[in-house]
């Protein structure tokens, strides 16, 4: 299942299936900084910068101890993994504490180059029952006959342990037609067994995601030529898993103040032609506002977990607004306190799901995140991670009883 799931994330970022940079987003970071202003980065004595001693310490002011070269200086950010020495609890978890409904996976079995994607899909199935997953909604954004052949893959022999979301028809959109040819498609798809749309994604370039296309021109998720087919997925009570934005450290600088890894650059948009990460994120609130009988789940805590009372001034307006929590442990486990009492306060409104592929460890360091007061615990960044320790009533609307409500399960 490890190799398995590198795999997917290789394949996806287009690291041996040779998708180009403009398709991964490093057409936008190759932008980002001129050779000269790298050149300028390098050259500077980063140390006694006010602002770099600032970002480094905080009100400490310094590291406490005097400065100089040593063997170290030669090691590489991005291979940087430090042995912790912290000896602290460490809780082991072997299987969800209620049935979970994993409400954010893809298709990653299709990744599996040269393996029968049916055996594939079986041996998920058991590491799921395995951990206590109960059910797994695949967000396949989907349609036509490729939503067609995902029904049999899928439904047909697990039909109690799958869900399948359907996708947008994107193809001219500049048709008179449009409108109308999108809502009959998710009508049809509806009928083949959808029970939802998504994971439609806005990153600056609209839905299409093209680039090419003027701005006023891009398909965004509050567009007219959207009306109906928001419509049309309240009238199927079919809720949308909408992803807006990025966390917002991709449209910062990638220089020696970046938040994030240097592996997560391949998300960078600093200085790209796309929208600004505010002119994104207002898509969402004009979005809620045109369409209040449709239920959204803005995954990835709305890429605003980073700022959890803007996030529930957002909840707050917008009863028709849902979470899910994927692929966003590194913002919950880093402020442990303050997500507990965000999920305690909200805690009809936010649901669990994954986007981590398919490894039976993945789903285990959820539930330790979740369910544990564990201290300092290897995250998957740089940032170490706390226990949430949430209350039985809390994870059990987390896991399950959330979906179970806004889900359409007929």
């Amino acid at each position: 299942m490890i190799v398995r799931r590198r795999n997917f994330i290789r394949n996806s970022f287009g690291i041996i299936s040779g998708v180009g940079a403009a398709a991964t987003g490093m057409g936008d970071f190759s932008s980002c900084l001129s050779m000269q202003e790298g050149q300028l980065a390098q050259q500077k004595d980063w140390p006694t910068d006010p602002e770099w001693i600032q970002m480094k310490y905080g009100q400490w002011g310094g590291p406490g101890v005097s400065q100089g070269p040593g063997p170290m200086d030669d090691i590489l950010v991005k291979n940087h993994a430090p042995r912790r020495s912290v000896i602290a609890e460490e809780t082991i978890i072997s299987k969800a504490r209620f049935p979970v409904i994993d409400v954010h996976a893809h298709r990653y079995p299709e990744a599996e180059e040269g393996e029968n994607i049916k055996a594939v899909i079986t041996d998920w199935v058991h590491s799921q029952k395995e951990v206590g997953v109960d059910k797994t909604i695949i967000l396949t954004n989907a349609t036509g006959g490729e939503f067609d052949a995902l029904v049999d893959l899928y439904l047909e022999p697990y039909p109690e342990q799958f869900r399948l979301f359907c996708g947008l028809d994107k193809s001219n959109i500049d048709d008179p037609d449009y409108p109308e040819r999108a809502a009959q498609e998710l009508e049809r798809c509806y009928e083949m067994g959808a029970r939802g749309i998504g994971e439609l994604s806005d990153k600056g370039f609209g839905f299409t995601r093209n680039p090419d296309l003027a701005p006023e021109a891009r398909l965004h998720p509050d567009d007219d030529r959207l009306d109906l087919f928001w419509q049309k997925a309240a009238a199927l009570d079919l809720p949308v898993n909408i992803h807006i934005a990025d966390h917002p450290s991709a449209w910062t600088p990638p220089d020696v103040f970046q938040e994030r890894t240097p592996i997560f650059q391949q998300y960078n948009k600093y200085g790209g032609s796309g929208e600004t990460y505010e002119e994104i994120l207002q898509h969402l609130p004009n979005l809620l506002q045109k369409h209040t009988e449709t239920t959204f789940i803005a995954c990835h805590l709305a890429n605003q977990g980073n700022d959890l009372k803007r996030l529930s001034n957002l909840l707050d307006q917008f009863p028709n607004l849902f979470l899910d929590i994927s692929a966003r442990d590194y913002e919950m486990g880093r402020m442990p306190r303050g997500t507990k009492k965000f999920i305690e306060r909200f805690h009809d409104r936010v649901l669990f799901g994954t986007d981590m592929g398919m490894d039976k460890n993945m789903y285990l360091a959820w539930w330790r995140l979740l369910e544990s007061d564990d201290e300092y615990m290897t995250g998957r960044i740089w940032w170490p991670y706390y226990g949430l320790g949430l209350t039985a009533d809390s994870l059990e609307a987390l896991y399950r009883g959330n979906a179970l409500r806004i889900l359409n399960w007929q």
